[in-house]
């Protein structure tokens, strides 16, 4: 029997994946560049430690003004149209935070970063959904997660070099952004053209359902770990494991290693183990690894702590992510959209919660917090369908 060529227009679901992962590595690529070169920027226009707090509320507040309207654009108009001109934005964004020359130009740009990366975030993310219903809903989401996770170390290397040879960030952001235009140039073409359940008439606010609602509580809880780990693991080597100024950042390094890696072995799992026990059982080593840290604060058992906090948080929220696209109630776009804004609300207030809490007792109690939240993240992904 004589097989038939494809199609013209025809793309494969490999040639898909490729195209959509690559989109999520030069979003990773785009966040972490900026992260990287934070303090170039701060000595640059010579702002103090807490004025700078103040600034980076600039990004989170323009995710925030943009949360309601990614989800509409998306549903409305579809995600490959939403990701394409929000993946120009963001590296736009990039490039004005790298040759900004005052405050008052920095703030703009950062709130216009923060709306480029929540549009991304959705739009790229119900990408993913398209590709894995090509795969008759084989998990491969948190594998598009893990090369955002890659991007970031790639991200460092590179701002350490740039930084090691007195590079600007302007001149480097110059680089990364062209890279970014260039890989979206060549992955464009090979994104998923068709969405379901794609509305015109989409109203810009439509009322989670419960399955939602609960599957962002996940998210949530998954997110405050998560926003912890980031913000907070490097002061608690500091102050409570008392780590030599060479370790302080050992902490973080161990908890990103294993997120990324977790990663790539997570859609693995849960094709095999389905995805609520995995979520169940990441709470439970995110809690696990916590408990550990804050039980023996000693530089070998924090270490280990860590590194099983990055694998427990690892999976979460990709697969959630994963299953808000199979919403039978609202299109994949809003869905994502609902379950990310109550998310976000975790990732945006578990730092300052973290805070407040060791300043009213002690680092050490407010991690055990963190450690009850990935109790919290098996408890309700054990009522959820997931």
């Amino acid at each position: 029997m004589i097989s038939l060529p494809p199609a013209a227009g025809y793309v494969s679901r490999k040639t898909h994946r490729l195209a959509v992962g690559a989109l999520f590595f030069l979003l990773g690529l785009c966040f972490a560049s900026w992260a990287s070169r934070i303090p170039s920027v701060q000595q640059k226009m010579g702002i103090s430690e807490a004025a700078l707090g103040g600034v980076l509320l600039a990004i989170p507040l323009g995710q925030l003004l943009s949360l309601p309207l990614a989800g509409w654009l998306v549903a409305k108009h579809g995600s490959r149209r939403v990701v394409l001109w929000g993946v120009v934005l963001y590296a736009t964004a990039l490039l004005g935070l790298g040759w900004a020359g005052s405050l008052w130009q920095l703030l703009p740009c950062l709130i216009i970063f923060g709306v480029g990366g929540n549009l991304t975030n959705i739009s790229v993310n119900t990408q993913a959904v398209g590709v894995e219903r090509l795969y008759q809903h084989k998990p491969i989401m948190a594998s598009f997660h893990g090369l955002w996770s890659l991007a970031g170390f790639v991200a460092a290397a590179v701002g350490s070099f740039m930084i090691g040879h007195a590079v600007p960030p302007g001149i480097h952001f110059i680089f990364i952004s062209l890279f970014i235009l260039t890989g979206l140039a060549v992955a464009a073409g090979s994104t998923v053209r068709e969405d379901s359940g794609v509305d015109p008439d989409q109203p810009i606010f439509v009322k989670p359902d419960k399955e939602l609602l609960g599957l962002g509580a996940i998210a949530f809880c998954a997110l405050i770990c998560e926003g912890a780990m980031f913000d907070w693991s490097g002061v608690y080597f500091k102050k409570v494991i008392q780590a030599d100024k060479d370790w302080v950042g050992a902490g973080y390094t161990a908890f990103m290693s294993t997120m990324a890696a977790g990663r790539f072995g997570a859609d693995w799992l849960a094709h095999r183990l389905g995805s609520k026990r995995v979520i169940q059982l990441s709470g439970l080593l995110t809690a696990t690894g916590l408990s550990i840290a804050v039980a023996w604060p000693m530089l070998p058992t924090a270490l280990l702590g860590f590194l099983l906090v990055g694998f427990g948080t690892s999976a979460v929220v990709p697969l959630v992510y994963s299953a808000a696209g199979k919403s039978t109630h609202m299109s994949a776009g809003m869905a994502l959209a609902a379950v990310s804004t109550i998310g976000f609300f975790g990732f945006l207030l578990g730092p300052p919660i973290i805070g407040f809490l060791a300043g009213a007792t002690s680092l050490r109690v407010s991690f055990a917090l963190i450690a009850f939240m990935g109790l919290c993240v098996s408890a309700v992904a054990s009522r959820v369908r997931v």
